[in-house]
């Protein structure tokens, strides 16, 4: 039988959103039901502009517990659709790796409607991605900035091992810096995946730094306290999000 939680998650407090209870007949056992909250609500503007940068990263932070500990909401996302067709209020843009197993949404436990979302092969910034986080937080009101590595990155190996293959080289070259600025004693081959993930770690700072050169609009709005532009890898065993800085 599942339960209703003793207390509001701790990201749905700090959103103030409304849960709507469900009851869900179990099938088997005559006359018994089991309870389950049901988070439908899409975020409003008044919810988002209420909470600061360093809450919305909390926010992920226990939403992403939530995920390793197999308590994550359940997300009515049909009505998260239709409560955000006619306006979007997502609190962060995400620049994730392409990578399958690394779905931000669901690692950090949000619905329709929370989160911009930029994925590509090695969480790598360029001139559209940059237009795009330009735009969801100078125009569309998001307050962080969060650029997502994560362990065993075949892009980052790839750049470590110089594969080459269409554009895909082009794309791995933009990786290849933090490989030289990867401090690492070890064996540095793609082989070694103690590297390929401190070079992964050092890809997510680069990317960052590259941000803020490369856009005076995002550095502006950090330096002003409206938004703040983090870094974070995520543990393919295990699922933590591991937040830098």
């Amino acid at each position: 039988m599942s339960k209703l939680p003793s207390q509001e998650p701790p990201r749905r407090a700090l959103l103030k959103r409304t849960a709507a209870l469900s009851v869900l007949a179990v099938t088997g056992i005559a006359g018994f039901t089991a309870p389950t909250v049901s988070y439908a609500a899409a975020m409003t503007k008044e919810e988002r502009d209420s909470m600061t940068p360093s809450e919305i990263i909390e926010s992920f932070k226990q939403g992403n517990m939530r995920f390793r500990e197999g308590k994550m909401q359940q997300h009515d996302y049909v009505a998260q659709k239709q409560a955000s067709q006619y306006g979007q209020f997502p609190a962060a843009v995400i620049l994730s790796c392409i990578d399958s197993r690394a779905p931000a949404e669901i690692l950090f436990d949000v619905g329709i409607g929370e989160t911009f979302n930029c994925r590509v092969a090695g969480n790598i910034q360029n001139d559209d991605i940059l237009g795009s986080m330009e735009f969801a937080c100078a125009v569309a009101g998001a307050k962080v900035v969060l650029v997502m590595g994560h362990t065993a990155c075949g892009a980052v190996k790839g750049a470590i091992d110089n594969a080459e293959l269409g554009n895909l080289t082009g794309l791995l070259n933009k990786i290849k810096p933090a490989i030289d600025k990867t401090d690492y004693k070890g064996e540095r081959t793609g082989s070694n995946y103690d590297f390929v993930d401190a070079v992964a770690k050092t890809n997510v700072e680069m990317t960052i730094e590259d941000i803020r050169k490369n856009s005076p609009v995002l550095k502006k709005l950090e330096e002003e306290g409206k938004i703040k532009i983090v870094g974070s890898m995520y543990q393919l065993a295990g699922g933590k999000v591991e937040f830098l800085g």
